[in-house]
């Protein structure tokens, strides 16, 4: 059980605005994420605004974001991350569930490119170390571009930041999706 509650946005009609911007962009409902973030209004909209441009505007294909995402999420246990992208994000970017599954360790598989292994090197350095040693770089150098190393490293970044902030506050899962 969440350590907050949760907003009701019918008690709420002052994020009205919000809730409106917040639902379009997250499939039509407010997510729980928002729901505990509009207890301070500004960082719902900069947590917004900052997933969206992470997400959505960047030069990483769709794939690659989804797996460093949901690798990020198994090491950190951010059930709340896991459910949100496994299956139907991951799906719509091209990540198999057997890829999904197969992140919790990928160094045993062979399902993922070079690019791929890079990156997630990149991201379990970051999420675990911290501090990335100049070999690891030296590869994820090797597959990226500039703006693609920044991009990756903002979203390994904010996805760390995301986990913390979950699993501190105990977010409550969504409710899986009826059938």
């Amino acid at each position: 059980m969440a350590r907050i509650p949760l907003i009701d946005e019918a008690q709420h009609p002052e994020f009205a605005e919000q809730v409106a911007r917040f639902s379009a962009g997250r499939r039509g409902k407010l997510i729980n994420i928002y729901r505990m973030l509009l207890h301070s209004p500004a960082l719902a909209d900069s947590w917004f605004n900052h997933s969206n441009a992470v997400r959505w505007k960047t030069a990483l294909d769709g794939r690659l974001r989804e797996i460093v995402i949901i690798r990020i999420a198994h090491i950190t246990k951010a059930a709340y991350v896991l459910r949100q992208h496994v299956p139907a994000l991951a799906l719509a970017d091209g990540v198999s569930l057997a890829e999904c599954e197969a992140l919790k360790d990928w160094r045993s598989t062979a399902l993922f490119s070079a690019r791929e292994r890079a990156a997630l090197t990149y991201a379990d350095t970051m999420t675990l170390e911290i501090v990335v040693p100049d070999a690891v770089f030296a590869e994820v150098k090797r597959h990226f571009d500039t703006r693609q190393i920044v991009e990756l490293t903002v979203l390994i970044g904010s996805y760390n930041m995301n986990a913390r902030v979950l699993q501190a506050l105990e977010l409550d899962l969504e409710p899986l999706p009826s059938s």
